[in-house]
């Protein structure tokens, strides 16, 4: 018996390049996209949200953090962590001469192989210090084309807490 499957859409650019310099925001979500990261309070003008993070979330920004000082050849520029997911922008630049990571070679990796590299540390450590799995697998990537795109996701970052609620993410669950 055959069955008709659905057919998936392409999660990677065509003809793009994935071994060059470049700047990608990245999405990766908690398990089951269960609340454990923060909490979002306020909810008006006058009362603008802001993020709460539970421990759980302090872990996850200390790692973020330091990711700047441990990789030589890229940097997280902005970030938002929400209830259930973390939104990044990452920028991959040039090699140090003598290091081995510029990209991936001739490797057909989604991403620039640094990037996974780099997503996977944050969730292995962020697991070991909270003694449990506590996210999905994979990660959601997206390649900045340009200065405006570049900008357009850097205001989405800053505002995801303000427009939580309109959020593909958002679940109306307290925090776990």
């Amino acid at each position: 018996m055959e069955r008709d499957y659905p057919v998936r859409k392409r999660n990677r650019l065509q003809e793009y390049d994935y071994s060059q310099n470049g700047a990608y925001f990245i999405t990766f979500c908690t398990e089951g996209k269960k609340a454990l990261l923060c909490r979002i309070v306020g909810d008006g003008v006058l009362d603008v949200p802001e993020v709460r993070l539970s421990q759980y979330g302090q872990i996850v920004k200390e790692q973020i953090e330091a990711v700047n000082s441990v990789y030589s050849n890229s940097r997280i520029d902005k970030y938002v962590i929400m209830p259930n997911h973390v939104h990044l922008i990452v920028s991959i630049g040039a090699a140090e001469e003598g290091t081995a990571y510029s990209g991936t070679s001739r490797t057909p990796s989604p991403t620039n192989a640094e990037i996974p590299r780099m997503i996977s540390t944050i969730k292995r450590i962020c697991n070991r210090r909270i003694g449990r799995n506590i996210w999905q697998r994979s990660f959601h990537d997206h390649i900045i084309r340009n200065d405006e795109d570049y900008g357009r996701i850097w205001l989405y970052i800053d505002n995801n807490p303000l427009n939580w609620e309109k959020d593909c993410f958002y679940l109306p669950l307290e925090l776990e």
